[in-house]
This record gives C-alpha cells, sequence and structure tokens, in this order.
C-alpha cells in the first residue's frame, strides 16, 4: 500500500493504523460507504453499498447513476466507511464522544465491463445490463478506531452526573415479507 500526505494520521494519531489486517476487519464489518469525488468543482460524497475482495472494494449501482458514470472516468476518488459503536457520554458536554471504527481509502475506479468478472464481483446480480459495476484497488487506506470510557477533565469527575458509553449496534431483525 502506498502512503501519503493523504493518509497520514494528524488528529490522535495513536488511534490510527494502516496495518491491512485492521482495515480489512472494518471494511467487512460494514457495507454501506461514502464516495467522495468532485465534478466541475462541486464536491460529492455519495453513499453506496460495496464489497470487499482482498486489496479491492467494489461498488455497484445503476447503470445510471451520476457517480458510478463520473469515477468510471478515472477521476480520483475516496471512499469512507465509518462503524458507530456506542455513543460516549461524558459528565461534560464538551467532552462527549462516540466509539467508532473507520477507513479512508483513495483511488480511481474502473469499470468492470466482462460479464464473468462482474457475475463474480457481485456474487448474485438480477440484471447485468441494468447494473454497473467499478473496482476500487485501495492504494492508500487509513483505519481510526476509538475506543473506551469517557476522558473527563479531572475536575468534572467531582460533578454527581452519570458517564459511561451507550454502546450501539447495527443488527438484522425478523423479515418482513411483502403482502404481495
Amino acid at each position: 500500500m502506498n502512503l501519503s500526505k493523504r493518509t497520514e494520521l494528524r488528529r490522535i494519531p495513536d488511534r490510527g493504523s494502516h496495518d491491512w489486517a485492521t482495515i480489512n476487519q472494518i471494511l467487512d464489518a460494514g457495507f454501506l460507504a461514502h464516495v467522495g469525488f468532485c465534478l466541475d468543482s462541486q464536491p460529492f460524497v455519495i453513499p453506496t453499498l460495496y464489497g470487499r475482495d482482498g486489496e479491492r472494494l467494489y461498488l455497484h449501482g445503476s447503470a445510471a447513476s451520476r457517480m458510478l458514470r463520473e469515477l468510471e472516468t478515472g477521476i480520483p476518488a475516496c471512499v469512507t466507511v465509518t462503524l458507530v459503536d456506542g455513543l460516549v457520554l461524558s459528565r461534560s458536554a464538551f467532552d462527549h464522544s462516540m466509539n467508532y471504527r473507520s477507513v479512508v481509502a483513495f483511488r480511481r475506479a474502473r469499470k468492470i465491463a466482462d460479464p464473468e468478472q462482474k457475475i463474480n464481483s457481485l456474487r448474485v446480480i438480477s440484471e447485468l445490463k441494468a447494473t454497473t459495476v467499478l473496482e476500487f484497488p485501495i492504494e492508500e487506506a487509513s483505519s481510526k478506531v476509538r475506543s473506551g470510557l469517557p476522558l473527563d477533565d479531572e475536575r468534572d469527575y467531582r460533578l454527581s452526573l452519570w458517564a459511561g458509553i451507550l454502546p450501539l449496534e447495527t443488527k438484522s431483525r425478523q423479515p418482513i415479507p411483502d403482502d404481495k
């Protein structure tokens, strides 16, 4: 993996990592990415589903998607995945935080046109002609993880206020069948 100023961990760098195992663990735990790109000097950030295979992400969506049409031209892009694990509630609102895991990756995407490769990248797809698949080889990436209890200022520990973590999780619930 290449490293540059783009993936330099500046704020609280001890929470960050360029370790593939950490990056892959976070990417595998998620399914929703936010893809950033610029078009005519206007930045856009679009949520999209993704899948990971090795050091590649696969972004897919409608063949009519402006984001995918623009990315397939080879413009630079940034893919961000964030998982929120809990709200960290301190005694002072200023010190509230959240426990999270995130990955920021950079590269240029490329369109997958070969139907067999497209099928392999999606594993199951209903309409090949209606879906665009882009491969996003991860050139540079970094991850960050914040975990643990609140970090209150010493004077705030004297306050008789509750502090701690409100754990959050994303989980599947009972499927709801379509009555049609």
